[in-house]
C-alpha cells in the first residue's frame, strides 16, 4: 500500500488538540488560540490571509489600527510559539503521527509525517528534533540522557555573539567541563552544562562567548595559547560528579592574563526523575548569572582594570561599564555624563546594538527621573531601542527599553508584551529583573512585579536602593506593609525624589507621623511638582487608577492637601522626578 505524502486534516487537526491538551506545551492560551488559527486558516485554503495585521486582530482582539511595523506583538507570541512546539516535540511529543511547524519568517505553518506513516526521510520540522526523536525506540534512563543531548546540541550549533557586537566586550571560553564521577551520568552531565553555559551567557550583550566548537576544540590549549590564537580574555572551567542520588557542579572563572582565580563555586543538587533535564540548565543559569550579570565578577573587573587605564572619550565599552555605574547611583551629573558617551559611541559605531538599547535607557530617564530633560524624550528613547532591534533581534536590553518606554507612554499592556520578550531573551539578568519587575508591578501585575524584584535582589542583594524601591511600593499597593515598610527603611535610594514620595505614604499607613511628614517634606523641597501633579505623576507611569487613590489616601493620611481626582486620565506630563 502506497504511503501518504501529507497528513489529512483530521490528522493535523487531531495533532493541534493533542499539543495544546500536553503538559510538556509550555505556550500559553494565546498561543494555543494563535496555534489553531493558523492551522484552521491553511486547512480552509487561506494561508495567504495569515499574516501579523489578520492574527493580532483575530486571534489577539487588537483593533483595527494595528501597525505591525512598530508593534512586535505577533512576533514575539510567534517566537514563543516556536519554542513550545520545538519543547514538545522533544518531549511526549517525540513520537507523534504529525509534525506542526512554523518557519521563521512567517506564520503559515507545514505539515509533516513523524513516527507513524512516515516517508523514507521524514522532514524535521522548523529545525526541531522530531525527525531525529522519532526515528529511533529508546527506553528509560537511555531515553532521557539522548533527549539531554538533543536538547545541549541546540547551544552548540546556536551563534554565541552577533556580528554587531563582537568586537565589544570580554570573551569568554567556557572549556568543557570534566567528568569526576564513575558513572555515564556523570559524563553526560559534564558534558550538557558545558553547552548549556555556552548558552547561559550568550545572552548577555555585554561579553561575548565562544560556542562549543570553539569551546571542544580548545581543551588541552594552554592560557597562553588560548590568549594568543582566540583573544580570550577570561576562561570558565569546572566539573560535574554523580555520587549515587546527587550532583554536584563546580565551577571557576580564572583571568587569562594573570590565571588569578576571579571566582569560584560549587552546586549541590538531588538528582530525581523530576529534574533530571533541569540540572543542567539551572546550575548553568546561576553560573551564567553570577559571572555575566551587569555587576557580575566579570564586568567588575573589567571596570577595574579599564578604569585604570588612560580614558578615551570615545572607549564603547567603557561607556556601557559607566552606564551600570550610573544605574546604581543614578544622579542628574551621572545621566548627563553617560548619555553623552553613548551618544558619542553609536556616532562612531552605529552598528553595536547594545549601545542604542542603553542609550534607550538613558533618554526614558530624561522623562521617568526628570535628568537633563530634552524635547520628545519619549520619541528618542523609542527611536535607539528601535535601532538596536533592528541590528540584533536578541537584545534583551532593547525589549528591556521599549517595555519601560511603553510604560511611561501609558501603554501597560503592550509594556507587558516587551517585558515578557526582554525575560524570555535573559532571565538570570539582574538589571532586567528589576525593571521588567517595575513594569509588571506599577502597572497592574503586582504579584508578578513582586516576584521578579524579589529574584533580582536574590541574584544582585548589592544594588538594594532600586530593587527595594520598587518593591515598597509594590507591596504598598498590596497593602502589604510590613513588607512595604521593611524595603523602604533597607533602601539607598534617596536620591530621586519619588523614594521620598513612597516612604511618605508608606509610613503614613504604618502610623509613624514624623517620618512621614519628613519625607514628604524632602519629596516637595526635592519636587516641587510632583504633589500638584500627582494623578498626572502616577498616570505617566501607568498606575492603575485604583492604586492611584491608594497612594492619594496615603499622602492624606498625613495631612497633605491633594489635587481633586479627574473624572478620566489627566493628560501626560513631564513628571517631575
Amino acid at each position: 500500500m502506497q504511503k501518504k505524502s501529507h497528513p489529512e486534516a483530521t490528522e493535523i487537526r487531531d495533532a493541534v488538540e493533542r499539543i495544546v491538551g500536553s503538559a510538556d506545551f509550555t505556550g500559553t492560551e494565546r498561543a494555543a488560540g494563535f496555534l489553531r488559527y493558523i492551522v484552521e486558516e491553511t486547512l480552509e485554503g487561506r494561508a495567504d490571509r495569515i499574516k501579523a495585521f489578520t492574527v493580532a486582530v483575530d486571534v489577539f482582539g487588537r483593533d483595527e489600527t494595528f501597525d505591525a511595523r512598530n508593534d512586535p506583538a505577533v512576533r514575539i507570541e510567534a517566537a514563543r510559539l516556536r519554542r513550545a512546539l520545538e519543547r514538545y516535540y522533544l518531549t511526549s511529543g517525540s513520537n507523534d503521527p504529525v509534525v506542526i511547524g512554523i518557519p521563521k519568517g512567517g506564520y503559515v505553518p507545514t505539515f509533516s509525517f513523524g513516527h507513524d506513516n512516515a516517508p523514507a526521510d521524514p522532514p524535521v520540522a522548523n529545525g526541531n528534533f522530531a525527525g531525529f526523536s522519532s526515528r529511533y525506540v529508546i527506553g528509560g534512563m537511555a531515553a532521557a540522557v539522548l533527549l539531554l543531548i538533543a536538547t545541549a546540541l541546540v547551544y552548540v550549533f546556536a551563534p554565541s555573539r552577533t556580528t554587531s557586537d563582537d568586537v565589544f566586550g570580554p570573551k569568554i571560553l567556557v572549556l568543557p567541563f570534566a567528568d569526576l564521577g564513575d558513572s555515564d551520568t556523570s559524563v553526560l552531565y559534564a558534558a550538557a552544562i558545558t553547552d548549556e553555559l555556552i548558552g547561559a551567557l550568550a545572552h548577555f550583550k555585554e561579553i561575548s562567548v565562544f560556542g562549543g566548537q570553539t569551546s571542544r576544540a580548545a581543551d588541552g590549549l594552554d592560557m597562553d595559547k588560548l590568549r594568543s590564537k582566540l583573544g580570550v580574555d577570561y576562561v570558565l572551567e569546572g566539573s560535574a560528579r554523580t555520587a549515587g542520588s546527587s550532583v554536584r557542579v563546580g565551577a571557576r572563572l580564572i583571568d587569562a592574563e594573570t590565571q588569578a582565580v576571579l571566582w569560584s563555586a560549587n552546586y549541590d543538587t538531588g538528582l530525581t526523575a523530576g529534574n533530571l533535564f533541569e540540572i543542567p540548565a539551572s546550575t548553568a543559569d546561576a553560573v551564567a548569572a553570577a559571572v555575566a550579570q551587569p555587576r557580575g565578577v566579570v564586568l567588575n573587573a573589567e571596570a577595574i582594570n579599564r578604569l585604570e587605564r588612560p580614558p578615551d572619550n570615545l572607549d564603547a565599552y567603557l561607556c556601557s561599564l559607566s552606564y551600570y555605574l550610573y544605574r546604581s547611583n543614578p544622579s542628574p551629573q551621572a545621566h548627563l555624563d553617560v548619555r553623552e558617551c553613548l551618544e558619542r559611541t553609536v556616532d562612531r559605531f552605529p552598528n553595536y546594538a547594545t549601545a542604542w538599547a542603553l542609550l534607550a535607557h538613558l533618554r526614558i530617564d530624561e522623562l521617568r527621573f526628570g535628568y537633563n530633560q530634552r524635547p520628545n524624550a519619549v520619541e528618542r528613547a523609542y527611536d535607539a531601542a528601535q535601532r538596536a532591534v533592528a541590528i540584533d533581534t536578541g537584545n534583551g536590553r532593547a525589549f528591556q527599553a521599549l517595555a519601560t518606554i511603553a510604560l511611561f507612554s501609558r501603554k501597560p499592556a503592550e509594556a507587558r508584551e516587551y517585558a515578557e520578550r526582554a525575560l524570555e531573551l535573559n532571565p538570570n539578568d539582574s538589571d532586567l529583573l528589576g525593571q521588567t519587575g517595575q513594569v509588571f508591578g506599577l502597572s497592574g501585575e503586582k504579584a508578578r512585579g513582586r516576584k521578579l524584584i524579589e529574584k533580582a535582589l536574590a541574584l544582585d542583594p548589592d544594588r538594594s536602593g532600586f530593587y527595594l524601591g520598587v518593591l515598597a511600593i509594590i507591596c504598598y499597593m498590596q497593602e502589604d506593609y510590613a513588607c512595604a515598610r521593611s524595603a523602604i527603611a533597607k533602601s539607598d535610594a534617596r536620591q530621586a525624589p519619588v523614594y521620598h514620595g513612597v516612604a511618605a505614604v508608606i509610613y503614613a499607613q504604618t502610623g509613624e507621623e514624623k517620618k512621614a511628614r519628613e519625607a514628604a517634606d524632602e519629596l516637595m523641597q526635592q519636587s516641587p511638582r510632583f504633589i500638584p501633579n500627582l494623578w498626572a505623576e502616577l498616570s505617566n507611569r501607568s498606575i492603575p487608577r485604583a492604586d492611584q487613590r491608594h497612594i492619594a489616601d496615603g499622602f492624606r493620611k498625613i495631612g497633605i492637601e491633594v489635587p481633586p481626582e479627574p473624572e478620566s486620565h489627566p493628560a501626560q506630563t513631564q513628571p517631575a522626578g
